[in-house]
């Protein structure tokens, strides 16, 4: 199982690394609140097609569930994706891939305030060598330039959509036992409807750019693999090991986004790119095993 939480995760962290490149490519294209509008109204309507008939048979259990699964559509689905590609529009890919390395941190604190979940040294050594990865990406090979950096208003939405998708993470936990199709279902339902009004304002602020070509390629990117086949993977993830664990994967998103960037934009892959790989996918792994340490204990002693 934990094999298959890793490639699960570690597949959501490439598809989106892809979106953080697709949101780039939206920028002149189209407008963030009209691409997370279509984007969750195309991936409603692909996941509707296939799961409308297992919502009927666990509508039952939906009912009950449905004030949660609409905060979790609209904050982990609408609000975050809107916040970051908000963000793109006012500060660098630098700056954001920064912010969402925050997420595990943020996910970290969360559980051990809410929950009472312990964080392991290893898991702290892990994310801290996670964290050095990042930064090297960001910083370009030279942590000197990360004192540079200056904070605006693209970097304060980037911080809200780390506080939204970290929530909603940790909120997962409290999801109904239910086929993911109807999970997915109602999620994107919701998310969609979260994202009219606020796609509305765009319009009537005289903000909203209609897609060309380019945008469309991107709602369609964006609806297939990252909102429907990362989010069914990473709530996978999440049941198979948990949100600690599952969250540190978050790290990896911006060493994929820089191999994506490299492969489709043409940027140059320098040395300081492999390190920080290294330094990520080996945080993840001294995190990992002392995750599974912590469970294997626990479980002994339940025992």
């Amino acid at each position: 199982m934990n094999r298959t939480a890793y490639i699960f995760l570690l597949t959501t962290a490439l598809f989106w690394g892809g979106n953080a490149v697709a949101g780039k490519f939206a920028v002149g294209h189209i407008s963030p609140m009209l691409l997370t509008l279509l984007r969750w109204l195309v991936a409603f309507l692909l996941i509707a097609a296939i799961g409308t008939s297992q919502v009927r048979r666990d509508w039952n259990v939906l009912r009950k569930h449905l004030r949660l699964l609409a905060a979790l559509g609209a904050f982990g689905f609408t609000f975050f994706n809107m916040a970051l590609y908000s963000a793109l529009n006012y500060t660098s890919a630098i700056n954001v891939t920064i912010e969402q390395a925050g997420i595990p941190m943020v996910i970290f604190v969360a559980n051990l305030l809410l929950f009472g979940m312990s964080v392991k040294t290893g898991q702290i050594l892990g994310f801290s060598l996670s964290i050095v990865g990042v930064a090297l990406t960001a910083g370009h090979g030279s942590f000197a330039q990360l004192a540079t950096l200056k904070v605006n208003f693209g970097d304060a939405l980037m911080l809200l959509a780390v506080l939204l998708y970290s929530g909603y993470t940790v909120a997962l936990r409290f999801r109904p036992a239910i086929h993911w199709q109807s999970l997915m279902t109602v999620m994107t339902f919701f998310a969609f409807l979260t994202a009219i009004p606020l796609t509305i304002w765009e319009w009537q602020s005289g903000a909203m750019n209609p897609p060309d070509l380019t945008g469309t390629m991107v709602v369609l990117y964006t609806a297939i693999l990252p909102s429907l086949a990362a989010q069914v993977l990473f709530i996978k993830g999440v049941e198979y090991i948990g949100a600690n664990r599952a969250g540190l994967f978050i790290n990896a998103v911006p060493i994929f986004g820089t191999l994506l960037a490299v492969a489709l934009l043409g940027e140059e892959f320098r040395l300081y790119h492999a390190v920080a790989l290294i330094l990520v996918l080996g945080g993840i792994w001294i995190a990992e095993l002392s995750g599974r340490k912590q469970v294997a204990i626990s479980q002994a002693d339940a025992a």
